[in-house]
């Protein structure tokens, strides 16, 4: 498994590292962390998904990113120096991960002036993400953003063309999307009828990727 975070680390001294992170594993549903806990660890996805959910003034959950094998979680904090989490992450699904403390990190950084680099592109990643998500909520259909989320997550759960199931509510797909809730029912109910996808409780499955394609605008 390669992270980004660590890709400028020589294998030695990457091997050194990934020995002294601690291994954590989470079940379906399990918290990894709240909102406004203490941002003292990042974390490295080895297996599972992981949503990454905030509540607005209005006491609603939006999933902003669903987050896989070889990404990391909870890089923000340790950029700060106020540490605290801006947003709740839980697992979708048995996950394991490995853990760096902020000390560990800092570490890096001092050791590694590419660590700050690389560090700092993961975010910027980030940020380019959501900034696309907000411009496809301004102009594009409800119906094109919903589909351009499914082939994303299809991808990044996925490894081919086969059916692939998502581990995913239809209100993570909603705060892809930046849509309402009854709208991308709508959506997957069409979807659903065309053949394309598969829908259950808590479960999206992507039956034919190259149909579910065609209506992606």
């Amino acid at each position: 498994m390669e992270w980004p975070l660590l890709a400028s680390l020589a294998p030695q001294e990457r091997r050194e590292v990934l020995a002294a992170a601690r291994p954590r594993s989470f079940a379906r549903r399990e918290v990894l962390f709240h909102a406004g806990d203490p941002g003292d660890t990042l974390f490295l996805i080895r297996s599972g998904h992981v949503a990454v959910r905030v509540t607005t003034e209005y006491g609603d959950t939006v999933t902003l990113a669903v987050l896989g094998p070889g990404e990391t979680v909870g890089e923000l904090a340790l950029l700060g120096e106020v540490a605290e989490r801006s947003a709740t992450v839980i697992a979708l699904e048995a996950t394991d991960a490995l853990t760096l403390t902020r000390d560990q990190i800092a570490a890096l950084r001092a050791t590694h002036p590419r660590v700050e680099r690389l560090l700092l592109d993961v975010l910027t990643a980030q940020v380019r993400r959501l900034t696309g998500h907000l411009v496809e909520a301004l102009y594009v259909p409800v119906r094109h953003r919903v589909v351009r989320r499914l082939l994303a997550l299809a991808e990044q759960y996925g490894d081919g063309a086969r059916p692939v199931t998502l581990t995913v509510t239809q209100d993570d797909i909603a705060g892809l999307a930046g849509a309402a809730r009854p709208t991308v029912n709508q959506v997957l109910r069409a979807l659903e009828s065309d053949g394309a996808v598969s829908l259950s409780r808590g479960r999206i499955e992507i039956l034919d990727r190259a149909r579910l394609a065609k209506h992606r605008g």
